[in-house]
Order: C-alpha cells, then structure tokens, then sequence
C-alpha cells in the first residue's frame, strides 16, 4: 500500500466510526490475490466502504464479453487496472463457469451489481467457490431493490434459484423478461429513456446483459450462500443502495 492510501484510509478509519468494521474486513486481503467478478467497481476503491484495492496484493478480473456496457471494449490479459498503480489479468469469460481462468486458490473474491445479471446464480456461486481456497472469502454486494429501478418487483425465492441450477438455465434465458418489461421502473434507471428503449435492450440482453434476472434480499443471499459452501461472516447495507455479505469458504 502507498503511503498516500495508507494515509487516507486510516483518517477514514479514525473519522468515520461506521466505516471501522468495513474496514477491518477489507484487512482481511492484506498481501493475498483475488478474482473480481464484473468489475472493476468503486465499491471495493480507495474511500470507499470496502477498500479491498486498496490492502490486497493483487486483484484479477472477469468479464463475459470483450465489449460491455459498463467497462466499454476491453481485452484478455495483464491489463485489468483496479486501481492507480495496480494492474491484474483481464480475463473474458462466463460468471458461471470461469473458463479459462486456471488458478484454483484465490485468497478472496470480488462480485458488486454482477450475480443479479447472471441467469443461474448458484451454478456461478458454486464456480467461483471451487476457484477459491479453504477459507477463502468471498465479498458479494448486490443491488437493494428498494432503492432502484426493481423496487416493484417481487424479491426472488431460493426455490426459484434452486429451480435454475437444477434445469441448467443459462445466459439465454428470457424467463422474467416479461416481469422486467411490466415492473421495471424507467425513471429510476439512467440507460434507457423510454420503455421501448428499455424493450430494445432486454430483447438484447445476451449481448448486453443488462437484465437483474433476480431480486435480492440478504435473506436470500444468505441462503444461497450457506447451499454453496459458506458461512457468512459479515452482512451489511451501504448507501446509496447496496446489499452486502461476506461468506466464508468452508
């Protein structure tokens, strides 16, 4: 760690007593590497609420597609720059199935507003587990429906989740495109401005990806979890609108 971001998230720690426990949790990663899922994200940067960057050793990237939405054209290889003088490997692959990606002892992973735009969650949380080490950790932060576009949509069961692994759904799924279409609320998300744009897109959604198959509670989350080999460790809620976990591998 620098001495200028040493310096600045001590201050944090010392002012901002809400941001001690986040903070000793972002600790945790202190020299170990990890595998961030869809990012990079602000969320786990320097001031931020989790600042992972900020102690970890080194941090590698996924991303399902060469261009995307969020990260613009990108391309495989030791160019996934997460933070100002750290650079990881770049890899372009599915959340669920990580190919490619060929080191199985990850000391933590990453995922912030990426499971919900994955088809078949277990199947990738299972994934991103078997690429990480005993005791591993994995820090999952999801959107809060109540502060977003999906706050008219129905939270997700882990029946319906369980369902999805064991019917193999993949990207192509357009199951809860029709509940999107009719719940969705525009005026809450800044990437479309009309419903047809919002149609255009979640016609289009292998390619883009921007559809939340699922909504989230931390109820949800926690068993979802538990089912993939994890004890959670640490749950917490971030401003502006952010669910978060921390599990453990057991």
């Amino acid at each position: 760690m620098s001495v200028k971001n040493h310096l600045i998230t001590s201050l944090s720690y010392l002012r901002k007593p809400k941001k001690r426990e986040p903070i000793s949790f972002a600790k945790k990663t202190k020299g170990k590497i990890g595998l961030e899922i869809g990012g990079p994200s602000m969320f786990f940067g320097l001031r931020s609420f989790l600042p992972v960057y900020v102690f970890s050793e080194k941090v590698d990237g996924v991303n399902f597609s060469n261009n995307t939405p969020w990260e613009g054209c990108i391309k495989e290889g030791n160019n996934y720059a997460y933070l100002q003088g750290k650079i990881g490997y770049q890899y372009i692959s599915e959340a669920s199935t990580l190919d490619g990606v060929t080191k199985n002892d990850y000391d933590f992973i990453l995922s912030c507003h990426s499971l919900e735009h994955v088809a078949n969650p277990i199947a990738a949380v299972k994934k991103w587990a078997e690429k990480l080490r005993p005791g591993g950790l994995l820090y999952l932060v999801l959107p809060d429906r109540r502060y977003t576009f999906d706050i008219n949509r129905p939270y997700t069961t882990f029946a319906h989740l369980l369902e999805d692994y064991n019917n193999n759904t993949n990207e192509h799924d357009e199951t809860h495109f029709e509940e999107v279409l009719s719940l969705h609320d525009a005026a809450l998300d800044s990437g479309v401005a009309s419903k047809a744009e919002l149609e255009i897109r979640t016609r289009d959604n292998y390619t883009n990806r921007c559809v939340h198959h699922h909504v989230f509670s931390h109820n949800l989350m926690k068993e979802m979890l538990e089912y993939c080999g994890f004890d959670v460790i640490y749950t917490f809620e971030a401003n502006p609108f952010h669910l978060g976990m921390i599990g453990k591998k057991r």
